[in-house]
């Protein structure tokens, strides 16, 4: 059974765009862990483009599954993630002018320590690169936790061929990332078409996924958004 961390980042992103209070993020979160979500995810961005400070604190107090904070490698970052105690704090890339996160995390031996310090603080650690061979090598030597491989990739190809080869690259990181014994996350661009592939895998255990089950309950509901993906990734 793989688990899906659902990504209500888009939700704050409707209440930014009026800077006012509606959609409550926390009310999504809510459904969407009544609905099957085995975790709520968000990425505190150091712009706060549309999480708030405020969210990451009632979120923590409020949710009854696991919280998975995305965020840049940064002090900042680190210092507020210590004091919240999210259950997993995702590393990512980030730029201030990117519409969305564009690929994986740089990693390097450099991120050892802040890796260390969330660590000790009681947090696991998965951090979010491409599915090449020699980072996840990198990500064995920190010892993290997790891995969650960027899918972006995968998601914005047309061609067949381009897909089959992208998915073998995948299910190759896959199976490192196992053998090394972190867990084996995917996300970034997956929909209810595109997930299927994934999931004949067969060794992904977690996906976590926003923009696609935010987009689908504009028509149909969160809840019924988010219990269509759950059934999805366990097909």
């Amino acid at each position: 059974m793989a688990d899906l961390g659902v990504n209500i980042d888009h939700v704050a992103t409707l209440r930014q765009a009026r800077e006012g209070i509606k959609p409550e993020p926390l009310y999504a979160a809510a459904i969407a862990e009544q609905n099957g979500a085995d975790q709520i995810t968000i990425h505190l961005r150091e712009d706060r483009r549309h999480i708030q400070l405020r969210d990451l604190k009632l979120l923590r107090k409020t949710i009854q599954t696991k919280l998975n904070l995305e965020m840049a490698a940064t002090k900042e970052m680190i210092s507020i993630a210590k004091s919240i105690k999210p259950d997993t704090v995702t590393l990512v890339p980030e730029k201030r002018e990117e519409l969305t996160t564009e690929g994986g995390l740089k990693l390097s031996l450099n991120h050892e320590d802040m890796i260390k310090e969330l660590q000790e603080a009681g947090i696991e650690v998965s951090v979010f690169i491409e599915p090449d061979l020699d980072i996840v090598k990198i990500a064995d030597k920190l010892r993290v936790d997790a891995v969650e491989i960027h899918t972006g990739h995968y998601a914005n190809l047309k061609n067949n061929k381009e897909i089959e080869e992208e998915l073998k690259r995948i299910k190759k990181a896959a199976k490192l990332i196992k053998t090394a014994g972190m867990r084996v996350v995917a996300g970034h661009g997956l929909d209810y078409f595109n997930i299927h592939k994934l999931v004949k895998l067969d060794i992904i255990e977690e996906y976590n996924i926003g923009h696609s089950i935010i987009s689908r309950a504009v028509f149909t509901g969160l809840a019924e958004a988010v219990l269509t993906m759950k059934e999805y990734v366990n097909f």
